[in-house]
C-alpha cells in the first residue's frame, strides 16, 4: 500500500460523516467509502415519513450535494465488504478486489428484523430500511388497502400515519400494552394512541402474531388468541439487528453490536466503528448501550476521525431522538429509565406539552410534544446534571431553567 488509506465500510450517516470529518481535520491520504447499496449516499429518515406521502417524489435527499465527494477527494466504491484480514490490514470485497488500509472505520449500520412466523415469505409483507423497501411499500399503500402493521414503535407508527393519510384501512398489532413502550412513558403513549385513533387507525395490544396466511400473497394475520385480521399489506416494524458479522469474522469484540469505547475504537487498534452496529461500553461511566439514532452515529463518526488524527475529542452530546406522526413532532433528549419519576408539564392530552424524567432529583430525560423551547432547555439541563423542582417544572408558564434547584444546599 503506497499511500496511507482510511477505508470506511458503509455509506450511511456514520460512514459519510467519518469521511467528511477526516477531510475537515486534514487527513492527507486516501479516504475510500465502501457503499454496499451502490447509490449516492442518501437520507434515511424521510423513508418512513415524507417519502410515503401522496404525490411525493421517488427521489430521496442525498447526504451531500452533487460533486461534494469528488471535490473532497473521497472515493466511492460500490461494493459489499466480504471479509477483513486484520493481520494484513486488508478488506476483501464481494467483487474479488482487495483494498489495504492504514485505519478502518466500520459503519455497516443495522438491518430490519424479519418475521419468522409461518407465512413470512408471502408477497405483500414489507420491512422498511432502504429506498427500495420504501418504494415497494409506497406502491402498495393505495386507498382502501387493508394495512396491518406489526409493531408500534417509531417506524410502525410513522407508516401507520402515512397509510391512514393515504386512505388505507390501518390496523396496528402491538405485543406490549401501549405504543412506543420501549422509548417513552404512559402519558406520551396515550397521546399518540389517541392521535392515531382520531385519524382512523385501530390498535390491538397484547397481540402476538403467530401466522400469516394467503395464496401466494398475504391475505390475513393470525394472533395467538386465534383472532384473524384481514390484510392486503403487512409491514413488520419489529426493530433492527446490528450488522456485526463482518466485525465478528475479523475477531473483534462483539456483544449485540461491535464493542467500542468513547473514542469509537474497537478491540483492534487499527479498526474503529460507528453507528447503529456499535455498542458503547465505558466502564468508567458505567455505560453499555447500543443506540439507534442519527445523532449518535454522527457523533461516533466524528469521535473516530478525531482520534485517528489526534484532534481534540468533541464534547459528548446528550443523546436525542425524534419522530413526526400526523404532523406532530415528538423530540426526546436523554435516556429515561422505567423507574424514573415522571413529571407532566402542561396538559398531556393536548399539544404542546412535555414529560420530564427525574432520577435522584436530577433531569435525566425529557419528551417534548411540539415544544422546541422545552426540548432545547431540557437538553442543556440534562447535560449539566441539573436538579429540578418537580412542582415548578410541571408549570408550563415557568421556564424550565427557572425550575432548577440546588440539591446540595437542600441536603446540608
Amino acid at each position: 500500500m503506497s499511500e496511507e488509506t482510511i477505508l470506511i465500510v458503509g455509506a450511511g450517516h456514520a460512514g459519510v460523516q467519518a469521511a467528511v470529518r477526516l477531510r475537515e481535520v486534514e487527513w492527507g491520504g486516501r479516504v475510500v467509502l465502501i457503499d454496499p447499496d451502490g447509490h449516492v449516499p442518501y437520507e434515511r429518515p424521510p423513508l418512513s415519513k415524507d417519502f410515503l406521502k401522496h404525490g411525493a417524489s421517488d427521489d430521496v435527499p442525498p447526504l451531500r450535494r452533487d460533486g461534494y465527494y469528488q471535490e473532497k477527494g473521497i472515493e466511492l466504491v460500490a461494493a459489499r465488504a466480504a471479509r477483513i484480514n486484520p493481520v494484513q490490514r486488508r478488506v476483501l470485497l464481494a467483487t474479488g478486489a482487495e483494498l489495504g488500509y492504514t485505519k478502518l472505520i466500520l459503519a455497516p449500520g443495522s438491518a430490519a428484523r424479519t418475521l419468522t412466523v409461518p407465512g413470512a415469505e408471502l408477497a405483500g409483507i414489507h420491512q422498511l430500511k432502504t429506498r427500495e423497501d420504501a418504494l415497494a411499500l409506497k406502491q402498495s399503500l393505495v386507498p382502501g388497502a387493508r394495512v396491518a402493521i406489526i409493531g408500534a414503535g417509531y417506524i410502525g407508527l410513522e407508516v401507520a400515519a402515512a397509510a391512514a393519510a393515504l386512505g388505507c384501512e390501518t390496523t396496528v398489532l402491538e405485543f406490549q400494552d401501549r405504543v412506543m413502550s420501549r422509548v417513552t412513558s404512559g402519558p406520551v403513549s396515550r397521546f399518540f394512541e389517541q392521535l392515531h385513533g382520531a385519524h382512523g387507525t385501530r390498535f390491538v395490544f397484547g397481540a402476538a402474531v403467530t401466522e400469516i396466511r394467503g395464496e401466494g400473497k398475504v391475505e390475513e394475520i393470525v394472533t395467538a388468541d386465534g383472532t384473524v385480521y384481514p390484510a392486503d399489506v403487512v409491514v413488520a416494524g419489529i426493530g433492527v439487528v446490528p450488522l456485526e458479522g463482518l466485525a465478528a469474522q475479523a475477531g473483534l469484540h462483539t456483544e449485540d453490536g461491535v464493542v467500542v469505547d468513547a473514542d469509537s475504537r474497537t478491540s483492534d487498534p487499527h479498526i474503529y466503528a460507528a453507528g447503529d452496529a456499535t455498542r458503547l461500553i465505558c466502564a468508567e461511566e458505567g455505560i453499555s448501550r447500543r443506540l439507534e439514532s442519527i445523532q449518535s452515529a454522527v457523533a461516533q463518526a466524528i469521535d473516530a476521525a478525531n482520534h485517528i488524527m489526534g484532534a481534540t475529542a468533541a464534547q459528548r452530546e446528550v443523546p436525542w431522538f425524534w419522530t413526526i406522526q400526523h404532523g406532530v413532532r415528538l423530540q426526546t433528549a436523554g435516556l429515561r429509565h422505567p423507574d424514573d419519576d415522571v413529571v407532566v408539564r402542561g396538559d398531556a392530552g393536548t399539544a404542546p406539552f412535555s414529560v420530564l424524567y427525574l432520577r435522584d432529583g436530577r433531569l435525566s430525560a425529557i419528551d417534548t410534544i411540539g415544544s422546541l423551547k422545552d426540548f432545547t432547555q431540557g437538553k442543556k439541563l440534562i447535560a449539566a446534571g441539573a436538579a429540578v423542582d418537580p412542582r415548578l417544572a410541571a408549570d408550563p408558564t415557568i421556564k424550565l431553567a427557572d425550575a432548577v434547584r440546588d440539591l446540595v444546599a437542600e441536603r446540608s
